[in-house]
Parts: C-alpha cells; structure tokens; sequence
C-alpha cells in the first residue's frame, strides 16, 4: 500500500514539474513581451564635433554602451530630455553656430543640467552650470538683482568663450568638453601625470572618465529617438513659445506692475527671465537690458 501511494505520487509530482517547466508557447510569449529588456545597438562609426571615437578599443565601446544602456532605459528621464530639447536647443544651436563651435556641443547643456536652470550642491547655476567666479571671468553678470547664468543665450555666449579657449589650449573638441566637467587645472595634471593628451587615452576620475560618453549616448538617441525605443508625435515635444523683446534702461521698482503692463503676471515673467532674481532692478548705472514678454496666447494649449 505504502508503496503503491509512493508511486503514485511520484507520477503526479513529475507530471505536475513538467508542466511547470514547459510552459504553453504562449505563456512564455506573453512572458517574454511583458518584461523584454534587449541591447542596445552600437554603431560601428561615431564622432564627437567631427572628431573619430575610438569604437575598436574595447574600454570606449564598453562606456559607450554603459551610457546607453543608462540613458535608454531611464525611460521617464531621457523622454523629458527630447521634450526639453526642442524648446531649448534652437537657441543654443544659434548661439554656437554664431561663435563658430560645432553642434555637438549642445550636449553639454544637456549632460550639466538637463536644460534645467538647477543649483548644484557646488553651487554651479543654470543650463551650463557655472560658479559665480568662473561666470564673472567670462563676462557675466551676477549679483542679488542679476544673474546672468540664469540667462540661455547669454549663459550660452560664456560656455563658448570657455570652450573656445579650451579648445586652443588642447586642440581636441572632445578634451574641451572632459575640461569643461572637471576643469583645465585637473585635465593638466593628470596630463602631466599620464604623459597623454588624448580623453581616450586617459584615466580620469569616475565622472569625467563617463562624461564624454554621456553626451555621445545623449547625441545617438535624441538624433534618433526612435532607434532607442523613444516614440514621440510633434505635439509631444515642448513648443518654443514666441517672445518680444522690451528694453529697460533704468530702474524698475516693481516686477509684478511690471508684467502687467504687458498682460502677464510676476510668475511668467520670471518664467521667461529667470536671471531677474529680484522684485526690482536698480540699475544705478543705467545699463540696458532686454526683457522677454510672451506673444498673447502662449498660454493656451494648441
């Protein structure tokens, strides 16, 4: 008896395993779609600003993939990204295109700040995320009323001039940018140290090491969003918004009577002049600025 009970258990137990272990072909389908996670594709050919990406090496393909693999899958993160750039990388690929930088460099805005007018924990400010000390050498203006890193274009100009220089020193678009994350100074010692001058060819600290690969990965996806699982229709991208310009030459001693001379309130007027940090201007000296006021209607969804 104890025998017979034993083999009959002893099937039900196998045929219950095989049927766990085989799956209909459509549960294992109906598996697979839900929860697929797949590669991303490399390219077997890719440049920073017109300069060849070392893709043979096997360290630059594995960082590049990283990066990929990062920026892809952080689904909500790079979906506001490609938003964001259609707003904002107009202006910036005007302003470089202006000053002579290659298009590439629009990245940079992206990689620093997300195209968010942020506040880092070393209090570096705005799209291009400069300290006050460096944003003053390279012509800004910031004070209590004005700041200037809160300004794209002008903001913008800085990053040129910065990278314009960097670009001089090192002859590389690429070594520009590693400076502009970690700085000439620190790019020079490891330089020095390393005996090499070329980014892939260098260890530097663990941000810089990803940060070129950062805006490359940044480049492959939002030049081809498709490509990366990324499906958006136009009127899912955030509109630039049309302005005019007012010019003010003197003090103002109020924002919000300010804006609603011209049919908007304080908040949008902040909105479209982020580097007015105050709820006046006293502008002792005069000085002339250029204030954004929004056509009518920029509020309404179309």
């Amino acid at each position: 008896m104890i025998v017979l009970t034993m083999s009959v258990l002893g099937i039900l137990l196998f045929v219950n395993a095989d049927n766990q272990s085989n799956p209909s072909e459509s549960q294992a389908n109906t598996s697979k779609n839900k929860h697929a996670v797949y590669p991303v594709d490399i390219p077997s050919e890719l440049d920073f600003a017109n300069e060849p990406v070392p893709l043979d090496y096997f360290d630059v393909k594995e960082s590049l993939d990283r990066e990929l693999l990062v920026n892809t899958y952080w689904q909500s993160h790079t979906m506001l990204l490609i938003k964001r750039a259609n707003r904002y990388f107009p202006v910036i690929e005007h302003v470089l295109h202006k000053n002579g930088m290659p298009d590439d460099l629009k990245y940079i805005a992206m990689a620093e700040s997300d195209l968010m007018n942020v506040i880092s924990p070393m209090d570096a400010v705005g799209f291009w995320q400069f300290v006050e000390s460096t944003a003053m050498e390279y012509g800004l203006e910031v004070n209590d009323e004005v700041d200037e890193r809160y300004h794209l274009v002008k903001s913008t100009e800085a990053a040129c001039r910065f990278l314009k220089k960097s670009y001089e020193k090192y002859g590389s678009w690429t070594m520009a940018a590693a400076s502009y994350n970690m700085g000439r100074n620190g790019l020079n010692r490891q330089i020095d140290r390393q005996k090499e001058n070329e980014y892939y060819d260098l260890l530097l600290n663990p941000e810089t090491s990803r940060y070129i690969f950062r805006l490359l990965a940044l480049k492959l996806i939002i030049s081809n969003p498709d490509q990366y699982g990324f499906y958006l229709e136009k009127e899912d991208l955030y509109p630039r918004i049309p302005t005019f310009e007012v010019t003010i030459d003197g003090p103002v001693e109020n924002f919000a009577d300010f804006a609603r001379k011209y049919s908007i309130n304080y908040k949008v007027l902040k909105i479209f002049n982020p580097w007015l940090r105050d709820s006046k201007l006293t502008n002792s000296k005069h000085k002339t600025y250029y204030v954004e006021i929004p056509e009518r209607g920029y509020r309404e969804d179309s």
